[in-house]
């Protein structure tokens, strides 16, 4: 299993900068979290997540999985559509993914070039494929590329975490980019942090 690489350096660094957070550190110690260093295969294991529960996103994605035998662009494109969606999941996702499959091997996108471009820029192009928006690009940053500075605006359970770490009864975009920069350049460390103490929370 691969995993999200940080070490007590960005630790120590957000527990200097942030002392809140700093005591979820210490209580949580170092998180190891799976990442998915093949782009295509993160994109489509991001959009099986998206508006589900992480447990019926598991059961998707295996299902696809056992019916592909490879999760590659020319396997999902071997399948018919309705064959796929027996998977369980939507036929909007399963048209997602099929067209993200045939950008890829049309050559319209090259994922070797992701790891060249800035987080900006990273966005803007995934961003211009069906079924990919801003978050499910930012997810990609940290899961598949493994960046080190994204915090999500976007993210539900990121923006749930930092009112209940600060004791916000609301929270503005303004605020948020406040944290931001004060976890900046580590805020990926900050959001697994973030999103361990929201499942704290849900518990």
């Amino acid at each position: 299993m691969q995993v999200f690489a940080y070490d007590e350096k960005e630790m120590k660094y957000l527990k200097s900068r942030d002392h809140k957070l700093g005591e979820v550190i210490d209580r949580m110690g170092h998180l190891e979290v799976e990442v998915m260093t093949d782009v295509f295969t993160a994109l489509v294991f991001s959009i099986i997540n998206q508006q589900v529960s992480s447990k019926a996103a598991d059961t998707v994605w295996a299902r696809l999985l056992e019916m592909t035998g490879t999760m590659t662009p020319e396997a999902i494109l071997n399948m018919e559509p309705e064959a796929l969606q027996k998977c369980g999941t939507t036929h909007k996702k399963i048209s997602y993914i099929r067209g993200i499959a045939e950008a890829v091997v049309s050559g319209q996108v090259d994922f070797t070039q992701l790891r060249h471009m800035s987080n900006k820029q990273v966005i803007n192009h995934l961003s211009s494929l069906h079924g990919i928006g801003p978050w499910t690009a930012e997810m990609l940053l940290i899961f598949s590329l493994n960046r080190y500075d994204v915090v999500s605006y976007d993210d539900l359970a990121i923006r749930r975490a930092i009112m209940k770490l600060y004791g916000l009864t609301e929270l503005t975009k303004e605020q948020f980019q406040r944290y931001r920069k004060r976890y900046s350049p580590y805020g990926s460390v900050a959001s697994l942090y973030l999103w361990e103490l929201s499942v704290e929370q849900s518990e």
